[in-house]
């Protein structure tokens, strides 16, 4: 569908009438200036291919190529026939009494355009078909919309496909297949009377199908789009511009859009023109265009046939599948995004991602866009061949609303980490909202109803960075619990994130520290415990994803326990979550251990993720014999390679640098060789660790994917120097803090209203003043690591899943004196408690919560290497109720957290 001239006014007119000149209302929480939430609303469903959307007056026109519709997916109703056109009330979805069948004698009737008089009281209908509601037609219709009746004055004849309508007050505008209309010659384009069909003198002949015609704001052009290479005879391959009275050719466009590209849709407002472009490896994107000079704006270059565009308060809104947007900064060739909106004065993609699949038919999804208003609310509807909206059922129609936003942001994933004394590292990867793309997080510390800390950040589908805060002045080796929310604009709050802990450091953990210290501004450490997310130690906040699975929680290879992750050879990867530019200098460090014969790259810089990269440098990677090789390309490959293997299954240390005196390599803390080239290629891209495309570099692998562990991975904005490489290397093997978990060998509540009932094999432990319920938890304890000392000793709890679990009252921790045994223990039988406070927790106060208490330490200490028993008991008439060892989730165990520091 495209507007009429004169719409914009004519829908001010309609609201100012009915509403009192009412303003829609807009969503508070989009991003500006987007008007629509991503939240599609409830809507008839056709059963099969939406190709045209027109408006009038509160109702949606909708045609195209199906027989029926049908109630949104689980809503009350039965289908009913619809052959090829239906009304639907703009605000409920729903249709109306204005039933229209559009048929053919032979072959099969499709509707392709609507457009609609600026008075809103016609409809005018193209596409194939011979009559409506019986009533003989030659693929053209004007429609009386008060009566939803076809007239008989209108008689435009139309002997093959009209796939593009544009009207005014006089003239109705025709595009399509045809080479006569009502008997007389027009290549693919003509102009008819409004109201009889007679043909108007306006002549825009051209030699390929027509698909878009628009006329200008100012009567004075009409806008052309289609397939064609000559207008008029004139060279203008897609897109012309010609008087909208006689035809003739204004502005011509030779080698303007490649050959391979055509224009499927052209949208005005008041400065400009917009074309929509589906190219066959070609151009896949949109143009603005400048109605004053009819010259380019910009070019938006994403790749995936565009199908619509719709221009609305200075936003393009664009039905397609986008798949690629790399060439304009954005996401790499990947996933398909559906719908995008981006300023009409610029390219750059604003926060607005509802999504469809691709669908029936061609598999091209939404094709077609249009805005209709009702009750002061502003309605963008698509139609298309899609059978899916936002991941649910929904097949060929759909709306979004300028106001009533509901989505949540997803729940942000956390981690917790501690390199300093008496700092915590809270980091998270940003949540996604698909309307707003500045986000609100609060972090709440040890189940604190307060937040500790609030943070704004941006996030887009592809570019979801890590946001983070450092929680400073704690007590050095205290245990700390986290959880973060993500709040949109609108106040939608999404779920709080999975408790997260970290124990303070006593001493600077000694090689992370140093790494940070140095500048790395990407430094994975890969202790990460669930997927996708990556956590980034640095404050670069270069959050990493993994791809293809890596094995987490393999042995690392510094002194403090930091784990490792094992790459399987095949698809195993983690690709950088940012798109980054590489400046003159830089440094690439990892740890690494294999055995593998087949090769693949360990670390490098490429412009895409999950896929292979199409172009890829500054990389390094191991050949089939265990050599490694560090490439930049600068025209052409500068290289150096190690004359020894390292695939023995031991850790091996690699670092990599350029800058303005060239490149050199190290392995294991010494220099193995250097060259003079200080050039790479300049591109955006992603950092890759354990595989992406090698391509035909010196001695290419077997595998782009490396088969074996990596660790402690950083990217510098500096070349490191050999010192500082050295440093590195020796720190690892030096020990800092060492922090042990320790479960419960038993455990155990009592019931004071149940004295002789046995609770040791229960899934849950209790505890409350009166009616009394205590709990015991007995722990192995290690004995102190050779050369340290405890400085630090925690209990960590977690309440159980029911509603009441969490308690508002404070519970005490005190040593158990007496003998006790899970199986036997009872209310009657209870162990005598020691008369020394451990500490006081302040539990959660909800379910599915983790909290945390610090304990005396020399108290832990005098008990390690043996058994220690611990009681809480509680003091008030709040039940707490938490997970057991029995219970089925291991993650809600209690815990006793040991840190050992070095003497």
């Amino acid at each position: 569908m495209k507007r009429s001239r004169g719409l914009h006014a004519a829908l001010a007119l309609s609201l100012a009438a009915g509403l009192g000149a009412v303003t829609a209302p807009q969503a508070t929480a989009l991003t500006a200036p987007v008007a629509f939430t991503a939240d599609d609303l409830p809507t008839w469903q056709t059963n099969g291919i939406v190709w045209a959307l027109a408006e009038a007056n509160g109702v949606v026109f909708a045609g195209g190529t199906f027989s029926a519709v049908r109630p949104p997916e689980g809503a009350a109703g039965t289908e009913r026939q619809a052959l090829n056109f239906v009304a639907l009330d703009a605000a409920t979805g729903a249709p109306t009494d204005c039933r229209l069948s559009f048929t053919v004698s032979s072959g099969t009737a499709t509707v392709r355009a609507l457009a609609v008089s600026p008075d809103k009281r016609t409809l005018y209908a193209g596409g194939y078909f011979g009559a409506v509601n019986g009533m003989p037609v030659s693929s053209a219709a004007a429609i009386d919309i008060a009566t939803c009746t076809p007239k008989d004055a209108f008689n435009a004849a139309f002997p093959a496909t009209v796939r593009a309508l544009a009207v005014t007050d006089d003239t109705v505008y025709a595009g399509g297949d045809f080479t006569q209309v009502n008997g007389e010659p027009r290549q693919r384009y003509a102009a008819v009377d409004a109201t009889t069909g007679a043909l108007r003198p306006f002549r825009a002949d051209v030699d390929e199908p027509g698909r878009a015609v628009e006329i200008t704001p100012d009567g004075r052009h009409a806008l052309l789009g289609g397939d064609f290479f000559t207008v008029n005879g004139a060279s203008s391959h897609a897109l012309a511009v010609v008087d909208a009275k006689s035809g003739a050719n204004v502005k011509t466009y030779p080698g303007f859009i490649m050959n391979s590209s055509v224009v499927k849709d052209i949208d005005t407002d008041a400065t400009g023109f917009y074309t929509a472009h589906e190219g066959t490896g070609g151009f896949d994107g949109r143009i603005a265009l400048e109605l004053g000079t009819l010259e380019q704006r910009w070019r938006d270059t994403c790749l995936g046939a565009t199908q619509a565009v719709e221009a609305h308060k200075g936003v393009l809104y664009s039905a397609s599948h986008a798949h690629d947007c790399g060439l304009v900064g954005e996401f790499p060739d990947g996933r398909r995004y559906h719908f995008l909106a981006q300023p009409t004065t610029s390219v750059g993609k604003l926060g607005w991602f509802p999504d469809t699949n691709d669908g029936l038919g061609e598999g091209i999804g939404p094709r077609v866009m249009t805005i209709a208003a009702k009750d002061g609310v502003e309605y963008l509807w698509s139609g298309g061949e899609f059978t899916t909206v936002n991941g649910a059922p929904a097949q060929g129609l759909t709306r979004f609303a300028s106001t009533g936003d509901t989505g949540r942001p997803t729940t942000p994933v956390a981690s917790a980490a501690s390199v300093k004394p008496g700092e915590i590292h809270v980091r998270w990867r940003t949540s996604l909202d698909l309307d707003d793309s500045r986000l609100t997080y609060k972090v709440y510390r040890d189940g604190a109803a307060a937040p500790v800390a609030t943070v704004t950040a941006d996030s887009l589908p592809w570019h979801r960075p890590q946001a983070s805060f450092t929680d400073t002045g704690l007590t050095p080796g205290t245990t700390h619990t986290y959880r973060v929310t993500a709040t949109d604009a609108a106040g939608n709050v999404s779920g709080l994130s999975a408790t997260v802990s970290a124990t303070a450091a006593v001493s600077a953990q000694p090689y992370a520290s140093q790494v940070i210290a140095d500048g790395a501004q990407l430094y994975w450490r890969y202790d990460d415990t669930v997927t996708p997310y990556v956590a980034d130690s640095s404050n670069g906040d270069t959050s990493g994803l993994q791809s293809g699975t890596p094995v987490q929680g393999q042995p690392g290879v510094v002194a403090d326990g930091s784990k490792s992750f094992s790459f399987d050879g095949v698809d195993a990867k983690v690709h950088s979550d940012r798109r980054v530019t590489v400046g003159d200098a830089y440094t690439l460090e990892t740890w690494f251990k294999t055995t593998t014969t087949r090769g693949g790259k360990l670390i490098g810089f490429g412009n895409n993720t999950t896929r292979n990269s199409g172009r890829y440098d500054k990389h390094v990677y191991m050949n089939n014999w265990g050599q490694l090789y560090f490439g930049a390309y600068d025209g052409t490959a500068r290289y150096l390679s190690t004359p020894g293997t390292y695939n023995d299954g031991k850790w091996h240390h690699v670092v990599a640098t350029q800058g303005p005196s060239g490149m050199t390599l190290y392995v294991d803390g010494r220099r193995i060789g250097g060259n003079g080239y200080s050039g790479h290629e300049r591109y955006a891209g992603y950092w890759h660790i354990g595989g992406d495309a090698v391509g035909n570099w010196p001695s290419r692998p077997s595998s782009n994917y490396f088969a074996g562990q990596l660790d402690e991975t950083a990217v510098y904005p500096t070349a490191l120097t050999a010192t500082q490489v050295a440093g590195h290397y020796a720190r690892a093997s030096q020990k800092g803090d060492t922090v042990t978990t320790v479960t419960p060998a038993a455990d155990a509540y009592v019931n004071g209203a149940s004295t002789g009932t046995n609770y040791g094999a229960a899934t849950s432990l209790a505890v409350r003043g009166s009616a009394a319920y205590e709990t015991y938890l007995r722990f192995t304890l290690p004995a102190a690591p050779a050369g340290t000392r405890l400085t630090g000793a925690s209990l960590e709890v977690r309440t159980d899943s029911s509603s009441t679990a969490g308690s508002t009252d404070p519970v005490l921790v005190r040593p158990v004196t007496g003998a006790w045994a899970e199986a036997d223990v009872t209310y009657a039988t209870k162990p005598a408690t020691g008369t020394a406070l451990l500490g006081t927790l302040v539990p959660p106060a909800a379910p599915s919560t983790g909290a945390s208490v610090q304990l005396d330490k020399a108290a832990v200490a005098a008990a390690l290497g043996g058994d220690y028993s611990l009681a809480l008991t509680g003091e008030g008439t709040d039940a707490l109720w938490l997970w057991s060892r029995e219970a089925p989730a291991s993650g809600g165990t209690p815990r006793l957290i040991l840190t050992f520091s070095p003497v």
